[in-house]
């Protein structure tokens, strides 16, 4: 039940405003995320600060480092408020988000970075980082803890539409036999569209 409350209210949500839409994928993984710029909704947030957005992930056995556990979709909704570092090209933000699937859930806290090369004006080139942890205190179900981390790096070929080319690492720890694996470890290519 709570998985189709998330999507009908991501769905809903994602209809008057977005922000960013983006889809990853390799030969075995698919993640759809998206994000909503506060800014667009009260006048009170500057815009491109504070967004607010949801994750879906299907991945595959063979990119977990448990093979003989048949994995459940994750779902992911975050708050994220970034700013930019004076005229440097950098980007810094801390968020929250809550993860779920049908064995475990946690609310993770995290950093978010953006950086634009400034030699890149003809073909502006970003690269991303992404690190966020959640201790026992903020795990739930079987979940002892969660680690995620990711890298990437986006080319802008045209305006509002980026290419992404990234590594992303979900570590989780269960309170169960199995124990600790990472649910996905893997390359992926995307595209991020912004509105």
């Amino acid at each position: 039940m709570l998985k189709k409350i998330i999507i009908i209210a991501f769905m809903a949500v994602s209809a008057f405003a977005n922000h960013t839409v983006e889809l990853n994928l390799n030969e075995k993984d698919l993640e759809v995320a998206g994000r909503i710029d506060m800014g667009q909704f009260n006048m009170a947030v500057e815009p491109n600060t504070t967004f607010v957005g949801g994750k879906f992930l299907k991945a595959h056995e063979d990119h977990s480092s448990n093979k003989n556990v048949s994995l459940d979709p994750f779902y992911e909704l975050n708050f994220l408020m970034m700013r930019d570092i004076g005229n440097s090209g950098m980007r810094v933000g801390m968020g929250v988000k809550l993860n779920y699937t049908n064995k475990y859930a946690t609310l993770p806290l995290g950093l978010e970075m953006e950086y634009k090369i400034p030699s890149s004006r003809v073909i502006p080139i970003y690269i991303n980082g992404v690190f966020y942890y959640a201790p026992q205190v903020l795990s739930f179900h079987d979940a002892k803890d969660f680690l995620e981390y990711r890298v990437s790096v986006d080319i802008e070929l045209i305006e509002n539409g980026r290419i992404t080319l990234g590594y992303r690492n979900l570590d989780t720890d269960y309170d169960v036999p199995s124990g600790s694996f990472n649910y996905n470890e893997s390359w992926y290519i995307g595209f991020k569209i912004g509105f």
